[in-house]
């Protein structure tokens, strides 16, 4: 054993801190409620964002250029600042939705570290979350480019969803496979299940946090990217269908019946894309 350093803080290996019957008992009541109260205001922080802009609250000259009455400058080219404040929107976003669905791993991280080190948590914990919301405001900068090309394409109406219902048809039936297939179950058993991912990919310190925060928004991604698509089918602003398809990431990944409600909604996903067709052909 090193000079100086006693049994209570040698590092244990993940095997015996995560046999352990209650991993969270090695987390306080305090930690646990100081973390859980930091993805709240979180949340809270982005949906405030998010109504102040569907409300059109805001007084700032590029909000006005990016958001035409909650539509997106339609009748002109995008400029640079058009697109900037789009992937803002989508980070924010993105926060709001996916952050109370991240609670339960990040509150086993912590209890994790606690258990394997002790000491203070606020750096690990801050590093895990900071690399999964990296991760999410990567995927961010996806649909802000994304979003851009359709409406260079003039693809998007001023609610900015599909306005070619051959368009939305095709984003629905292909978020709606990808719902059914073994990649998507895979991801999603990797978030109802983070205890086997702490286990497998431990790294120590904040360097350590940052990197499993991003394999953790990795799979998170992977798990949820398709139902984000469905945004631009139902209106990227459109906070109910925000509100909606949060529930379900969140019963997704939480509930006991996960891949179930997957599969149920990759399928009214695809039922909703063949509808879109048929009305398109007048069938």
């Amino acid at each position: 054993m090193t000079a100086g350093r006693t049994t209570d803080t040698t590092l244990r290996s993940p095997g015996e801190v995560y046999n352990s019957p209650s991993i969270l008992a090695a987390l306080s009541r305090r930690d646990q409620v100081l973390i859980s109260a930091c993805a709240a205001l979180l949340t809270a922080a982005a949906w405030s964002y998010l109504f102040t802009l569907n409300a059109g609250g805001s007084s700032s000259v590029s909000y006005e250029t990016m958001m035409a009455e909650m539509g997106m400058p339609m009748n002109r080219p995008w400029t640079g600042v058009d697109v900037f404040f789009t992937f803002i929107m989508w980070a924010v976003m993105m926060v709001g939705m996916m952050a109370g669905s991240a609670l339960p791993t990040l509150l086993l991280f912590a209890a994790a570290s606690r258990a394997r080190s002790g000491g203070r948590l606020s750096v690990v914990t801050a590093m895990f979350a900071a690399g999964y919301i990296a991760v999410w405001v990567a995927f961010s900068v996806l649909a802000a480019l994304g979003q851009w090309g359709l409406h260079e394409a003039a693809m998007l109406s001023p609610a900015m969803r599909a306005s070619n219902a051959f368009l939305a048809a095709g984003i629905l039936i292909g978020a709606g496979i990808y719902q059914l297939l073994p990649i998507k179950n895979a991801c999603l058993a990797h978030c109802q299940t983070p205890l086997g991912f702490l286990m497998t990919h431990w790294r120590d310190g904040a360097t350590g946090a940052l990197q499993m925060g991003v394999r953790h928004g990795v799979y998170c991604v992977g798990c949820c990217w398709a139902l984000m698509c469905v945004l631009f089918v139902v209106g990227v602003m459109n906070l109910v269908w925000v509100a909606v398809l949060s529930a379900l990431v969140l019963l997704e990944k939480v509930g006991p019946s996960g891949p179930l409600i997957a599969r149920l909604s990759g399928t009214a996903m695809i039922v909703g894309g063949l509808l879109f067709l048929r009305g398109s052909v007048g069938l």
